[in-house]
């Protein structure tokens, strides 16, 4: 019988040994080449999955966005939504920051990319592809405070916008240090930190519910 070759395990093999290359060397040194021979792979094996680099690149960009969905994913079927406000928040926000060994090689070639796109001229689609990434970040952060606000958990006279774009910053943060400084910025500190933001809003007597549930909305403007 003729081998049945998963075509898209290949395509994730060749973006994780583009990860290894991109944090060992630099996304610079991320070329067929080099990617081929990290991999084991011929250059013209590489080439047949990703005609050009750039397509490499931005698929490997995107599984870095797609491994986070997915746990988010996962969290949500295995009961994540179960429990307080506080600890179902801090509980998928905790899946964005660089907390263990995956999290933390999936935000180096982030940043490496976010810092190729900023500084070349050129790099549109991986610019588009970094905008969509912190898109997808705010998002998630007006999704759980906005069910914060209609579970009634977050403190009076909040402005809500301005809280997501609190938190955003905040995790942008976190997830920075815990790179640059892994030996100060450990995953108990940045949990501590979290959690500390998440209390600051939240009401003295919440509202509270047995589950606590986020669902996909935008966050509402406040009336002028």
């Amino acid at each position: 019988m003729p081998k049945i070759v998963d075509h898209d395990a290949r395509r994730e093999e060749i973006a994780q040994a583009l990860w290894r290359v991109v944090r060992r060397d630099g996304i610079r040194a991320a070329s067929v080449r080099t990617i081929a021979a990290e991999a084991g792979w011929s250059a013209g094996a590489v080439r047949y999955y990703f005609p050009d680099q750039d397509g490499l690149l931005k698929f490997a960009m995107d599984l870095v966005s797609r491994r986070v969905g997915e746990r988010i994913t996962a969290l949500t079927a295995r009961g994540g939504t179960k429990g307080s406000a506080t600890t179902v928040v801090l509980r998928y926000l905790e899946e964005v920051l660089p907390l263990d060994v995956e999290r933390m090689a999936e935000f180096d070639v982030w940043l490496a990319f976010m810092a190729q796109a900023q500084a070349e001229t050129g790099a549109g689609a991986l610019h588009d592809n970094v905008q969509a990434v912190h898109d997808g970040l705010r998002d998630l952060c007006a999704e759980l405070l906005t069910a914060l606000s209609d579970a009634g958990s977050l403190r009076d006279g909040l402005d809500l916008r301005l809280e997501v774009e609190r938190l955003h910053a905040l995790l942008d943060g976190l997830a920075l240090h815990a790179a640059v400084q892994p030996g100060r910025t450990t995953p108990t500190r940045l949990r501590r930190l979290l959690r500390l933001h998440i209390d600051s809003l939240l009401a003295l007597n919440p509202l509270q519910t047995k589950d606590f549930a986020p669902t996909a909305r935008q966050v509402r403007q406040k009336p002028d």
